[in-house]
């Protein structure tokens, strides 16, 4: 039997995972998957979770039969589902003995030096400490992200930051598909992306209902991972437990390889 190699995995999980069609949670996805990063940490591997849905949660905690347009209701909706999101996942992961802890930063924070030395003190230090770092942008004073990325970039750029080994994204679909499978039936999976090409770019859809990424973002943060050394999968949050198999070699999804 292979002796365990410790990995320093960034999972991103967007919106439309850990919500209901309806806009409100999914508890029973959301308990699966910490669940799920609670034992990898309990194996030995350092997990780093860039989650979205701030918005949503506080959306359908307000009530809200649709998301908010405006950008002050977008940074509202987000301050109020923060607090109840990491409440969420502080109750989770203690049902597991997994502590976790909150870092909000935006891309201002990145672009300074020392911020961003300061930043990344502050991750290996809360891994050393046994800690889960669940990340999001602080969207109650930056809109980039929350108009743009549904974090997906960030969660890139917290790879390149903290050198990780893996990045996994979890969302809606299978993975990326040579054409919209939803007008296409005879859409075929791309299970493996060697180098990301116009062809791969094209084959980016649009954002789903419950998130502001969609794959055109995904493959932007997959360019910034792949470039930097880092292999990323882009696979269905459903079965939170097909990471396992992930982290053993196994093809799910669309994996991109990296460059270097």
């Amino acid at each position: 039997m292979a002796d365990f190699e410790k990995k320093r995995v960034v999972v991103k999980v967007g919106t439309s995972t850990l919500t209901h069609k309806t806009g409100k949670t999914n508890i029973a996805r959301v308990a699966k998957l910490t669940s799920v990063l609670s034992d990898l940490h309990n194996m030995g591997h350092e997990v780093i979770l860039v989650s979205s849905g701030a918005v949503g949660v506080g959306a359908g905690k307000l009530g809200l039969s649709e998301k908010p347009t405006k950008t002050k209701e977008l940074q509202a909706a987000a301050a109020i589902g923060q607090g109840e999101l990491m409440f969420l996942y502080d109750k989770m992961f203690s049902e597991f003995g997994v502590i976790v802890s909150q870092l909000l930063f935006t891309t201002q924070e990145l672009e300074d030096e020392t911020s961003r030395k300061h930043l990344v003190d502050t991750f290996n230090q809360l891994i050393e400490f046994g800690s889960i770092p669940i990340v999001n942008e602080n969207d109650s004073v930056s809109v980039d992200e929350l108009l743009n990325g549904d974090n997906d970039c960030l969660s890139a750029t917290v790879a390149v930051l903290t050198n990780a080994d893996l990045l996994i994204m979890l969302t809606d679909t299978d993975g990326l598909y040579d054409s919209n499978p939803k007008e296409n039936e005879n859409a075929k999976l791309i299970e493996v992306v060697e180098k990301i090409t116009p062809e791969i770019e094209n084959a980016a859809g649009g954002a789903g209902k419950r998130g502001t990424g969609g794959f055109t973002t995904k493959i932007k943060a997959a360019k910034i991972a792949v470039s930097n050394g880092i292999p990323v999968v882009i696979m269905n949050g459903e079965k939170p437990t097909r990471i396992y198999k992930i982290l053993e070699g196994k093809s799910y999804g669309t994996k991109f390889l990296p460059e270097r």
